[in-house]
């Protein structure tokens, strides 16, 4: 049998991994499901799939597993530099500027789909070595993935995970050990990771910053317009949103206003 699932198996599973996360499964990408589900039942020792079904439907952790196992979760330290060098000079001098009239001096961050960890450690960094004083920040760094949020948490990272970080980054804030290098401490205190379904509203507001970047991939047009409008609802008066490279804001009914900096595009939500 050339795949796991029948087509009312793969419809099964395909619909609630869509009504719980927003993620699509189509016939392109059928095969990784099909591969994904085959190894939860090997591991779990399920001969059917109707009887891991419906377990998933019953038992809300063996949902939350399912779905981080069908998920895909690929990042580096400093992916697609571009992004951040506008928010180095871009985003941070404006933003800078706008709380100067307001006297706030604290700029609060959502890395969501973090995936281990490497985007808002990479955006921690940055903000540590620029941001002047008084100003202080804070990062929120969600995923679905409750496997890859333990690592961003652990904040240890193989030699081979390291590419792409600045010598300099790596000596400040980073101690090498066996095999690899751990976040220094007065790092990973600026970053509260959680688990996050972007499906629902994370009941966080007057956010500055929101990364989500190669997210909305995984989302039919629906998902994706439902998580735009919740990450406005989510933001500050005067702030900036990133998202992948590929990925795109067109054509959806949202307020974003579309930036092109010197150094990347993305988007604003500007309101005076």
């Amino acid at each position: 049998m050339s795949d796991l699932l029948n087509d009312a198996e793969f419809e099964m599973f395909r619909k609630v991994i869509y009504d719980e996360s927003g993620i699509t499964f189509s016939s392109t990408n059928r095969s990784i499901l099909d591969s994904r589900i085959k190894e939860i039942l090997r591991k779990k020792k399920i001969d059917a799939v109707e009887q891991y079904y419906k377990l998933i439907l019953s038992d809300k952790e063996e949902m939350k597993a399912m779905l981080d196992s069908v998920t895909t979760n690929l990042t580096h330290f400093f992916r697609t530099q571009p992004h951040f060098d506008a928010l180095i000079n871009y985003v941070v001098p404006h933003l800078i500027e706008e709380k100067k009239k307001t006297g706030n001096t604290s700029i609060h961050v959502w890395s969501a789909g973090c995936s281990t960890g490497e985007e808002p450690y990479t955006i921690a960094m940055i903000l540590k070595t620029i941001l002047p004083a008084p100003f202080t920040f804070s990062i929120t760094a969600s995923d679905i993935s409750l496997k890859s949020l333990m690592v961003g948490r652990q904040g240890f990272y193989a030699d081979n995970r390291m590419d792409g970080v600045p010598p300099d980054y790596l000596a400040k804030y980073f101690t090498k050990t066996s095999g690899g290098y751990q976040v220094n401490k007065d790092l990973m205190d600026t970053i509260h990771f959680d688990y996050h379904n972007l499906k629902h509203d994370s009941g966080a507001r007057n956010l500055d910053i929101i990364f989500c970047r190669n997210v909305l991939i995984y989302f039919d047009e629906a998902a994706q317009e439902s998580v735009i409008n919740r990450f406005w609802n989510s933001m500050g008066p005067h702030s900036y949103l990133f998202i992948g490279h590929s990925e795109s804001l067109f054509g959806m009914k949202t307020q974003f206003q579309f930036l092109k900096t010197e150094w990347a595009c993305l988007y604003q939500k500007n309101i005076n």
